[in-house]
């Protein structure tokens, strides 16, 4: 299998325009356009009857009390976990690419409606969802992609993983709100191969800086 995008080369930075949220030198963040990037696959193995797709950053701070925080810092040697950005399944084989600001483009407070989609593919939540849980203006179910936005003030520049599976099942058995965790538990035994992309993002202005990533395009 092959997986590749226009959107960004494989272990390159991620531009701002497919992030939840850019650098501004004034308020640490600014809200971005929020798309998601464009995807292209090939060379499926035979037997391919459905594709999934999920995107997660490892690089989450497993503590999150010092998060945006002024006068703080998040070390880069803090444990981390994973966040998962985007969870889509049940996509047709003959499926072969996603166009960049197909399934997102916009920032959409109150979250984003789902699991259902006009081609039969579903999406799954993702983890803004329990990010924003506790704030009322943002506060829903975020099916679907929404783009990085790590800690302005962390000191580790994140990856962002898209990984594209080729399952032997049609519909994965997943029911409901699904999230990436129970996506990845459902595929197990049905994997008959795996592609992925790697992209980089950082908030800190001055790993931003250095990445050339972190600003709108």
């Amino acid at each position: 299998m092959k997986l590749s995008s226009h959107s960004f080369a494989n272990d390159t930075p991620i531009p701002g325009e497919f992030a939840f949220a850019v650098t501004d030198p004034g308020s640490h963040i600014a809200l971005s356009s929020n798309r998601n990037p464009h995807l292209a696959w090939s060379e499926l193995p035979a037997g391919t009857q459905s594709l999934a797709l999920i995107c997660h950053d490892p690089d989450v701070p497993s503590v999150g009390d010092d998060v945006n925080q002024a006068g703080r810092t998040i070390p880069a040697a803090l444990p981390r976990v994973n966040f998962y950005h985007w969870v889509l399944v049940d996509l047709l084989p003959g499926i072969h690419e996603i166009q960049a600001g197909e399934y997102s483009h916009q920032v959409t407070a109150g979250g984003k409606p789902g699991p259902d989609l006009p081609n039969g593919a579903r999406q799954g939540l993702n983890d803004y969802t329990a990010w924003f849980a506790g704030d009322e203006t943002m506060a829903g179910n975020y099916f679907g992609y929404d783009g990085p936005c790590p800690p302005w003030n962390d000191e580790r520049i994140h990856r962002y993983l898209f990984t594209l599976y080729a399952l032997n099942v049609p519909k994965l058995p997943v029911q409901g709100h699904f999230t990436g965790t129970e996506a990845l538990q459902a595929m197990v035994g049905h994997i008959l191969g795996q592609a992925a992309v790697t992209g980089f993002y950082s908030l800190n202005q001055d790993l931003a800086h250095k990445l050339g990533a972190g600003r709108e395009r």
